[in-house]
């Protein structure tokens, strides 16, 4: 049944007056129209989300019918329990909701407080009161993104030029005095926060010395991050929304093939200087094969598979499979020189940790020493384990992984830089070699002597 002509007239005013885009207009005309898709009710369910029916035939200008719906506040702690409520699972399911808003559709609830949130039979999460809502246009959303990247790399310089890009700072301010003043503010780590409040407060001082205002859009962002970050600390008092959206901005940038995405996901796995952050990679590839494991049935954290039932820290394979191929293609291109040049070092630095790894086999006491032989066990322990998740990871697409690596084999770039990483390992290992033989006779013959010795006393 269509809405009475005054009512449409009403609603329409009122979208264009908080300048809802076009798409949700279209989307309340097919409301109006009772042709709500099963497809739209599937995803609300995949979801975990309700949002209340409208009754239009009984809404005036003055009220609005809605569907009466039963819940458990958040703040009722008994409630929750005596209804088998997952904690957790209710956190991840406003979570996701709230970042595919914020970072995906660009139009958002402003305002999940407790009050405007409920939990229903079913582990359902209620939304209630759309009476502030904000819009986020896409560049606004790359940004946010990319300041998140930026603050967890603690790259002082790259926050700087979002901050004043963004419109955040204003223009003619010298750049390189708000990194320093950001770096400042990061001091030697222990301060860095991944909560919400703790990043403010941590950047108070920033935002006060150089006049940081945020504009409108990015105003109603930072409440709902707030009212978010405090609807779930009643849920879990050591929630950290920034931590916890972190595993969905990943798989965001992993499935997003746009290049200002792809460039924000190399600035996370490669620092400006053009070396790679291989603790940062290392658990990305930890995490991928984290997924396999749960999907192999094999023994994992019970509260952690209890918190990903909805599957959003999922990674698509397809896309991590695609910007793995798309950041070998940055690599072995001209604009990766610098990479390939650090790649090659680090390569041969691992040799050489390996190389006295081997010698200090042979040697008993090589668990009491410190210095380059306790590095290199370390080392050894760390490409084992990557090679071991990364392994997981092929296994969840095998036939994805095996076609991108016949295409990479066939680009003479490959073939190149393959040359080079053998030509560079023979050379080092030319000289290296006969100094870690001499050193391994000298322990040989170290070891006999001493255990002939301690023969001797006996």
């Amino acid at each position: 049944m269509a809405l009475p002509a005054i009512v449409l007239e009403i609603v329409t005013s009122i979208l264009w007056s908080i300048k809802i885009d076009r798409k949700y207009r279209d989307f309340l005309m097919m409301i109006d129209n009772n042709q709500t898709s099963h497809q739209y009710d599937k995803v609300k369910k995949a979801m975990g989300i309700k949002v209340p029916k409208v009754y239009w035939d009984f809404t005036r200008k003055a009220v609005l019918t809605m569907e009466w719906v039963d819940g458990i506040k958040l703040t009722d702690e008994i409630g929750l329990k005596k209804a088998c409520l997952n904690r957790r699972e209710l956190i991840d399911q406003g979570l996701y909701c709230s970042l595919r808003q914020l970072l995906e559709v660009g139009f958002f609830h402003a305002d999940p407080h407790p009050g405007n949130l409920v939990a229903i039979n079913g582990g359902y999460l209620a939304y209630f009161d759309f009476g502030m809502m904000g819009e986020i246009p896409r560049h606004y959303r790359v940004g946010l993104i990319q300041v998140l990247v930026h603050f967890v790399n603690r790259d002082s310089l790259g926050l700087a030029n979002d901050f004043i890009s963004l419109g955040f700072i204003p223009e003619g301010v010298d750049e390189q005095s708000v990194a320093d003043a950001l770096h400042a503010s990061f001091g030697d780590g222990t301060r860095q926060s991944h909560d919400f409040q703790g990043i403010m407060e941590q950047l108070y001082d920033v935002m006060y010395d150089f006049d940081f205002s945020l504009p409108p859009d990015y105003a109603l962002v930072v409440r709902a991050l707030g009212s978010l970050e405090g609807t779930a600390k009643v849920l879990d008092p050591d929630f950290k929304v920034i931590e916890s959206a972190y595993p969905y901005v990943i798989g965001r940038l992993l499935a997003d093939p746009n290049p200002d995405m792809r460039r924000i996901l190399r600035e996370l796995v490669i620092r400006n200087d053009g070396s790679i952050r291989w603790n940062r990679l290392e658990r990305l590839v930890a995490a991928i094969s984290e997924q396999a494991s749960e999907s192999s049935g094999e023994p994992a954290n019970s509260g952690e598979n209890a918190s990903n039932l909805l599957g959003w820290k999922s990674f698509n394979m397809r896309a991590v499979v695609a910007a793995t191929e798309d950041l070998l293609l940055f690599i072995l291109s001209e604009k990766g020189l610098r990479v390939r040049v650090f790649l090659l070092q680090d390569i041969i630095r691992a040799a050489d940790i390996f190389l006295q790894a081997g010698v200090c086999i042979l040697d008993d006491e090589t668990k009491e020493m410190d210095g380059p032989e306790s590095e290199g066990h370390a080392m050894m322990k760390r490409v084992v384990n990557g090679f071991r998740s990364l392994y997981q990871a092929v296994k969840l697409a095998p036939e994805l992984w095996t076609a991108m690596l016949f295409r990479m084999s066939s680009k003479p770039e490959v073939h190149s830089f393959t040359h080079d990483i053998i030509s560079a390992l023979h050379m080092h290992c030319s000289r290296k070699l006969p100094e870690t033989f001499w050193v391994c006779i000298s322990r040989l013959l170290h070891k006999s002597t001493k255990d002939y010795s301690s023969e001797d006393h006996i």
